[in-house]
């Protein structure tokens, strides 16, 4: 056997089993002793580096990291101011200090991170569970700060600074704070700013919105967000491993850019007097407590009739945006949040110029004059009835005084306002064949109620314009099959003529319908924004970016033979003996014209278990007659008559947009 191995050469004896094995020779022995030795030498040299670097120079290492490490900051930029149409400030920037969370730089555990919390809470006054919920939303994202705070005092900025090493996480930043110089005048209008929800993030994080960012909530500042807004800078700064700046002041990589002014339609002048004008009829209506001692709010809106541009908006009872800056107060918060305390402060938060629908009464009348004009059912020299009572159909229908008794025309009509006269035309369409439809309803339609009038703060309500089949949809379903009592009976069109029964308008709503009988038939749009500017040098003017011109009025195509005749019913309303407000616009040096209107509805009275029916002050018109520049539309809730309470709310506006005064016989009238 060892014969035969000296003889192959083999270094090892042979395997029967096996026909050819493998071979190790002396030369492929020596190569893995040399590749064994290779990678010996190099993972010495590879543990000496490593021990070089841990324990020579290990502290040395661990002192450049802690001073090297760098943060991106995001430098936020303040809003633009909004004017009004001459150029007032009617919002602004402050700056202030906001309280930022890093949440990667908070304690690593539950318990020490619930610790600095508290801590924190304390100071800033936010409560834990929101800053836990702030933190959650962040959660897949821990290096974009979390905003705990915004506008904090002085003394909670000094106790931060001498703290730092107790609040690991928490760094102060530079922040802008909205300030409205007019306090709560055109609240509704103008909106107010708030932390980003998760829904507006999701739809907005392509357009580079981030988690942290405020923007516009409602009004004014949330439908051009885009523009008020500016464009955050970019700042880098040195922190050490907790996170402490190393030095005193970042360096700026990108500066921010402020957004851009945004001038409205609105005039402040006119926009103060329409307020105090609602205070003044809610007063005037108390004056009176068998008719208006309920009363507790209202709306006024006034147009240029021309192009829609909306020159005031006031809604009472109204808020101070402020209450949304800085650090929130729950209790001057709870009634624009909690629905209980809203209701007992009669809803502060609604714009009741476009978010309310009242019944409109007899400022609804000039509707159906058109329409059974159009229709041929009336002309403007047809003689009907005035009469104290109406009765149809086994049912009487009251007019609101029982002092008429007298053959009149379409334009006495308007101007007494008499009640009975329009019963007969809403008659007058119930007994329309079929095949005619609801042509009341299709001209009111087409006059813009029942539709949002595409105010540009969006926002609004359509109202209710009531036909047979919004009645089945509502109350039965088509086909109405047993609900007979609920399918539309005549007195529905008959009250419908008076603006009665379920139909519901905003005050937007028909002050752009007086717009139209002012301008000669044509439909605007209301507007409130008029450009967006830049600001220039001091004391140069600044430049307009991009203009919001006005939509072309529609014409909706009324015989302007009718819409003349129903132009001086409203001008006799105003001026002639027989008038329901010429005791308010009779000595007026303008020539105002217009109409009053008291709408019945059942309300809640808070204390009353019952809804009782109280009157809905209504006054709408224009002036001058012969030109018309101006249209006011005012509500007072609960008024009473409209030439009690709403006329004189209105006259004010008109007082101040033309500079003159009147002087005022009052005569308390529908």
């Amino acid at each position: 056997m060892a014969e035969t191995a000296r003889r192959s050469g083999r270094f090892l004896p042979g395997d029967p089993r096996v026909a050819e094995p493998y071979r190790l020779t002396p030369q492929l022995a020596l190569r893995v002793a040399v590749l064994g030795f290779l990678a010996l030498a190099l993972f010495a040299v590879l543990f000496l580096r490593l021990w070089a670097l841990q324990i020579l120079s290990g502290q040395r290492y661990l002192a450049q990291a802690n001073d090297n490490r760098v943060r991106t900051l995001r430098l936020e930029a303040p809003r633009g101011p909004i004017l009004d149409a001459d150029g007032r400030v009617l919002v602004r920037n402050v700056p202030g200090t906001r309280v930022e969370l890093w949440p990667s730089d908070l304690p690593k555990t539950w318990p020490a991170q619930r610790a600095e919390l508290r801590k924190l809470a304390y100071v800033t006054g936010v409560p834990v569970k929101e800053i836990v919920a702030d933190l959650a939303k962040h959660g897949d994202d821990p290096v974009t700060p979390v905003v705990v705070q915004r506008g904090i005092k002085r003394q909670q900025i000094y106790y931060l600074l001498e703290h730092q090493d107790a609040f690991p996480g928490v760094r102060l930043a530079e922040s802008f704070l909205r300030q409205y110089p007019y306090q709560s005048l055109a609240a509704q209008v103008l909106g107010y700013v708030g932390q980003i929800s998760p829904e507006d993030y999701k739809r907005l994080k392509k357009k580079g919105y981030e988690a942290s960012d405020s923007i516009g909530q409602s009004g004014i500042e949330r439908t051009y967000d885009a523009y008020l807004r500016g464009k955050d800078g970019k700042a880098q700064l040195t922190v050490d491993s907790r996170g402490r700046p190393k030095t005193t002041a970042a360096t700026t990589q990108v500066p921010w850019t402020p957004g851009d002014a945004l001038r409205l339609t609105i005039n402040i002048k006119l926009q103060r007097a329409a307020e105090r004008a609602l205070t003044y009829g809610i007063n005037l209506a108390h004056s009176n407590p068998l008719e208006g001692g309920y009363a507790d709010g209202g709306a006024i809106v006034a147009l240029d009739p021309n192009d829609g541009a909306v020159l005031a908006m006031a809604s009472n009872p109204t808020y101070k945006p402020s209450v949304w800056v800085g650090r929130k107060d729950p209790q001057k918060l709870a009634p624009l949040l909690n629905p209980r305390v809203a209701e007992k402060d009669n809803h502060p938060a609604l714009n009741r110029a476009t978010q309310v629908g009242y019944p409109p009464g007899s400022t609804f009348k000039p509707v159906t004059a058109l329409a059974a004009m159009q229709e041929h059912l009336l002309t403007p020299f047809t003689q009907l009835l005035c009469s104290p009572t109406y009765t149809a159909y086994g049912q009487p229908f009251n007019n609101w005084t029982p002092d008429i008794d007298q053959w009149i025309d379409l334009r006495a009509a308007l101007a007494m306002s008499c009640d009975t006269f329009f019963y007969q035309l809403g008659d007058d369409f119930y007994r329309l064949p079929p095949n005619r439809g609801h042509p009341l309803q299709a001209w009111a339609n087409r006059f813009g109620f029942g539709e949002t009038t595409g105010l540009d703060i969006g926002g609004e309500i359509a109202g209710v314009m009531p036909t047979p089949e919004w009645r089945c949809k509502t109350f039965g379903g088509p086909p109405c099959k047993g609900y007979v009592d609920r399918i539309w009976k005549p007195g529905y069109s008959i009250q419908l003529a008076i603006g009665q029964g379920d139909l519901l308008v905003t005050p937007l709503q028909m002050a752009r319908f007086y717009a139209l009988v002012a301008n000669g038939g044509k439909l605007v749009t209301p507007h409130l924004a008029a450009d967006v500017e830049q600001p220039g040098a001091p004391h140069q003017p600044r430049r307009v970016l991009r203009r919001f011109g006005a939509q072309p009025p529609l014409s909706v195509g009324v015989d302007p033979t009718a819409l003349r005749y129903v132009q001086l019913g409203l001008e006799e309303a105003t001026h002639s003996p027989i008038g329901t407000s010429s005791g308010v616009f009779g000595n007026f040096p303008v020539d105002i014209a217009g109409k009053t209107g008291s709408a019945e509805k059942f309300v809640h009275v808070h204390g009353l278990t019952n809804p009782i029916k109280l009157n809905q002050s209504w006054w709408c018109g224009y002036g001058p007659f012969d030109a018309p520049k101006i249209v006011v539309c005012a509500v007072i809730e609960n008024g009473g008559h409209g030439g009690s309470a709403a006329a004189p709310a209105a006259l004010q506006v008109f007082e101040q947009y033309f500079g003159k005064q009147a002087n005022v016989v009052q005569k308390a009238s529908d």
